[in-house]
């Protein structure tokens, strides 16, 4: 090829690297030059994943830098990639490809056509803002007084979150920013280290009059994270001991020495931690903190505890806890750090909640409300025991300590203490007779509410949802993804204009964290709020749920719980059962409606951001289990897993973030116990039908090999019912140079009379014919193959005995390039072979049409009802469909099929799948066979298929009573969650 070659001076730009890009296309891949342009989606080309690494490879050499084999997917189009490749040409030869598998995803429409985005969304945080903008929880407020918060409209809100217990007196106290301003008019300094400071020790004589008695010392802070790292400081520099041990399900700050404390590891895989000398025990387990204790005597400098876990869902330990945990640690000489961040200053109805069980810690950490609401400022007690000169004189902060914050601090604590702690006491009141009314309604609504846990103003509402509370309901999937609670706060903030938040570690609890000063009236408000919001989730009418989200609007209809009792019952796997999980994902947004009726109540609009608000919480789930006994008696237990994207998300995914997808979702299924995992849809497709996967450990399927099987097996069946053989009929497949197109023309050339081979329209001719060819050399091969292997008689029909009687075969061990010629020769001499690109001219002749494409896009091929011979028989295995309902609905003599659906034996339910109780996709049958057989091997992984593991796969089929299913009168399918293998 003629490439413009790259210099230090200049490297390739832009316009440059897209001419060579169609050069390429043209040239190595045979695309017709007509179809490339710089908006052409690579994608709905037709590459497959070999000519895209053989793509990849070309440019790594000509640009002198190492590059992703995934870039197609990571910048769909010409354009996009082009430009792409020449900001990275720019850079240091040998730099390597970035993978965006942590971007978030962008539309691909141009940046003029995209509506701006909110400042925060674009600059601070996309990750998150991208999360708040599917779920409809990015409000942008302008105002805030009190409880009460103002958007740009001019609506109001109710804040019960008071940012986690950050805003104790609502917002815009009128006595903190009287504090503020007493600072600017007295021209109080604030930062004048090193003195002594005067506002930090005012501040610090009143926390220690304020606190339990014993803590003396005061080490101030800019947040409660910092205040968790000083308290490890100093409880190491005090005691010697290098380990700290901290309670499950705790969240103590993001800062690296208070994430290793955090019990929680989703929290700390990405930064390094826990660091070394952090250990974690069940929370509120006496027991279980004595043997840690006694396992290591001499190791632990502190035990970090908070005494309700606040982002771990509201957990209260039981009665005596805390007090058996200061006994404990007293004997082993270990300080016990209490985490009062978020529970302390009146927050639970008592200035601190270990006051609730008179006990005193030696270390004791404050933040959040200390700041009034308006400055950042954190607080580390400490006892004279636990305070040492090496911690003294080592642990600074430039920040911490400042006069306008310490003013700050005082002005909250006068506010706590005025008037012997009426605050206090009301908090104390109001949140106890809150809590009754939270608990009657749980009893009004037992079905969703498990759960009310907390005390004083700080409360949560746990969610008793799974996917068995309602039969074929997406809140019940949500649910399982931890999404539910994010959904009901959304309902809630956009319908009733009340702020309730879920805790980070306790997915499915509602927090209810109101600021102090929140009045009986509010929290009736708020009542009557969650009292509306719950009779809605009652029903289990995601329909209606969603569209209040969207709109705004509650339900206009009256609520109508669903029936109590679930049309199916828990399945359970039997001992010595094999085990398998199965992935699958919404095909498209129709889907949706398949699986929950209540979205057809959704317009076209709404449901594409209904599903938006579905795919924000981005976590696959098990939406249903089956058990499957074969007619031999072996039984194989499995899950069946959601990942919640469309097939058009997964293709506009980059390639990386689209495997980890599926990778999140293997991991439930190892948690759930599968040894054996299908690949369903474009959860194959992405991962290059599991090769991509490989690595993972766990054995893997993409269903291809049965799939070939259930479409042969079917039409062997419907052809004896029209009382015609394949070796008298002309038969088309559509797709023939992809993996179950290549397979099924291979097996069909067996018996047909005729053999069609159709490609890629969009293909250069001499390209797509040598695609063909190579496929038809491959059926050649397989015949002499399978007649020298003495299965001769099994190969009836025409085609096969033609080649068997070539005198110029050659022998089975040949190239397959000579079998390729003896195709050629075949076609040119009999006729009974062809390979075209012309579709039209292929199925007007063809008896039997196969179509096994998986083009998507501008370039999916669409076939109309007239495209067909009359009575042809039409098996379309495409994923997304080439034949749509309409086509049976207006040829009554053609036979349409879906392809590759079977039936179980005892027709056992699988989930709400598109399909009947009782039977199955062929690719999940794969995975169901394999399990039974407890064949834990990678099967049908990569982009080809071993036609020894068709025949196998058809042989177990036999072996456990799956058929392929024949419908005597077809009717147009309704959409289904897009579980089918595509190649």
């Amino acid at each position: 090829m003629n490439q413009p070659q790259p210099s230090r001076d200049r490297p390739p730009q832009a316009p440059d690297i897209e001419r060579w890009l169609v050069e390429h296309l043209v040239t190595s891949l045979g695309i017709e030059a007509a179809a490339l342009g710089h908006d052409t989606r690579l994608i709905d080309l037709g590459i497959d994943s070999a000519e895209a690494a053989l793509l990849a490879g070309e440019l790594e050499e000509w640009l002198e830098t190492r590059l992703s084999p995934t870039l197609i997917w990571e910048h769909p189009t010409l354009g996009q990639l082009a430009a792409y490749l020449a900001r990275h040409a720019a850079r240091e030869p040998g730099t390597p490809h970035a993978a965006a598998d942590t971007a978030p995803a962008r539309s691909c429409a141009p940046a003029a056509e995209r509506p701006p985005r909110h400042p925060f969304v674009e600059h601070v945080n996309p990750h998150l803002g991208e999360l708040l903008e599917r779920l409809r929880l990015d409000k942008c407020f302008v105002r805030g007084r009190g409880c009460e918060l103002f958007d740009a409209a001019g609506r109001r809100y109710l804040d019960f979150i008071a940012s986690y217990g950050a805003v104790p007196f609502g917002h815009n106290p009128p006595e903190i920013w009287e504090a503020l301003g007493r600072v600017r008019d007295d021209e109080e300094p604030s930062l004048v280290q090193p003195s002594c400071l005067l506002a930090a020790g005012t501040l610090a004589r009143r926390l220690v009059a304020l606190a339990p008695p014993g803590l003396r010392y005061v080490t101030l802070t800019n947040s409660g994270a910092e205040a968790i790292e000083a308290a490890i400081k100093l409880c190491r520099a005090a005691t010697g001991r290098p380990g700290i041990l901290a309670a499950r399900g705790s969240f103590h700050g993001k800062t690296l020495g208070a994430l290793s404390a955090t019990g929680n590891s989703k929290y700390q895989k990405h930064f390094g931690a826990p660091a070394p000398g952090f250990d974690h025990v069940p929370f509120g387990d006496a027991d279980a903190l004595a043997a840690a204790l006694a396992a290591r005597p001499g190791h632990y400098a502190a035990f970090v505890v908070e005494p309700i876990q606040g982002e771990g869902g509201i957990v209260e330990p039981p009665p005596g806890y805390l007090g058996r945990a200061q006994a404990l640690c007293q004997a082993a000489g270990t300080l016990l750090v209490l985490d009062e961040v978020q529970t302390g200053l009146g927050r639970t109805g008592t200035m601190f909640a270990c006051q609730a069980e008179g006990v005193v810690p030696d270390v004791m950490t404050l933040a959040k409300a200390l700041g009034g609401g308006l400055v950042p400022i954190g607080a580390c007690l400490a006892s004279a025991a636990a305070y040492s000169e090496a911690f003294a004189l080592h642990h600074s902060s430039t920040f911490a300590g400042g006069g306008l914050a310490c003013r700050v601090a005082v002005a909250a604590l006068d506010l706590l203490e005025r008037d012997d702690m009426a605050l206090v006491r009301a908090v104390a009141e109001h949140g106890g007779r809150l809590k009754a009314r939270l608990v009657t309604l749980g009893q009004r609504h037992p079905r969703v509410v498990a759960e009310v846990r907390g005390r004083g103003y700080m409360l949560g509402l746990r969610l008793g949802v799974d996917r068995y509370t309602w039969p074929s309901s997406l809140l019940g999937v949500a649910a399982e993804q931890g999404g539910l609670a994010p959904l009901l706060a959304s309902y809630l903030l956009n319908v009733e204009g009340v702020r309730l938040a879920p805790t980070l570690n306790g997915a499915d609890v509602l927090r209810i964290e109101p600021p102090l000063t929140a009045t009986w009236a509010e929290c009736e408000l708020v009542l009557g709020a969650l009292e509306r919001a719950l009779a809605v989730l009652e029903t289990g009418d995601a329909g209606r749920l969603l569209h209040g989200i969207l709109t705004g609007a509650p339900p206009s209809a009256p609520l109508t719980p669903r029936p109590a009792q679930m049309s199916r019952a828990r399945v359970r796997p039997g001992p010595g059962d094999g085990r398998f999980a199965f992935l699958l994902h919404p095909l498209d947004l129709a889907s949706y409606r398949d699986f929950d009726p209540t979205m057809r109540t959704l317009d076209a609009a709404a449901l594409e951001a209904a599903a938006g608000c579905l795919h924000g919480l981005g976590k696959p789930a098990v939406v249903s289990e089956a058990r499957v006994v074969g007619e031999g008696g072996r039984a194989a237990f499995g899950e069946f897993i959601v990942v919640p994207r469309t097939a058009e998300e997964f293709m506009e995914l980059p390639r990386a973030a689209a495997v980890q997808e599926v990778r999140a979702a293997l991991a439930v299924a190892r948690k759930g116990g599968a040894r054996i995992v299908g690949l369903g849809a474009f959860t194959s497709v992405v991962t290059q039908g599991g090769a991509a996967l490989a690595d993972e450990g766990l054995p893997l399927t993409s269903g291809n090999s049965a799939t070939v099987a259930a479409v042969r097996q079917a039409l062997r069946l419907v052809l004896a019912q029209r009382r015609r053989r394949l070796g008298e009929s002309t038969v088309a497949v559509v797709g023939a140079a992809g993996s179950i197109g290549r397979a099924l023309a291979i097996l069909l050339g067996e018996d047909a009379a005729r053999l069609v081979l159709v490609g890629n329209p969009l293909r250069t001719p001499e390209h797509g014919r040598r695609q063909l060819l190579t496929v038809a050399g491959e059926a050649c091969r397989h015949a002499v193959l399978q007649a020298s292997r003495a299965r001769h008689l099994l190969l009836q029909g025409p085609l096969a005995q033609k080649i068997l009687a070539a005198h110029d075969r050659p022998a089975a061990g040949a190239p397959l390039a000579a079998f390729a010629l003896l195709a050629e020769r075949l076609e040119r001499r009999t006729g009974l072979l062809s390979c075209t690109q012309d579709v039209a001219s292929a199925l007007e002749a063809a008896d039997v049409v196969v179509v096994a494409t998986s083009s998507a896009g501008a370039t999916r091929l669409l076939l109309g009802a007239d495209a067909f011979k009359p009575g042809a028989i039409v098996c379309d295995v495409s994923r997304p469909k080439n034949v749509g309902p309409e086509v049976a609905a207006a040829r009554p003599d053609l036979l349409v099929l879906e392809g590759g659906v079977m039936a179980l034996p005892g027709r056992p339910p699988l989930g709400c799948f598109g399909l009947e109780t009782g039977l199955a996709y062929a690719c999940m049958a794969e995975t169901l066979l394999l399990a039974l057989e407890q064949r834990y091997v990678h099967t049908s992984v990569g982009p080809r298929l071993d036609l020894e593991e068709v025949l196998l796969l058809e042989q177990l089929a036999e072996r456990h009573g799956f058929t392929a299913v024949v419908p005597e009168d077809p009717t147009p399918c309704a959409p289904e969650l897009a579980v089918s293998a595509s190649d």
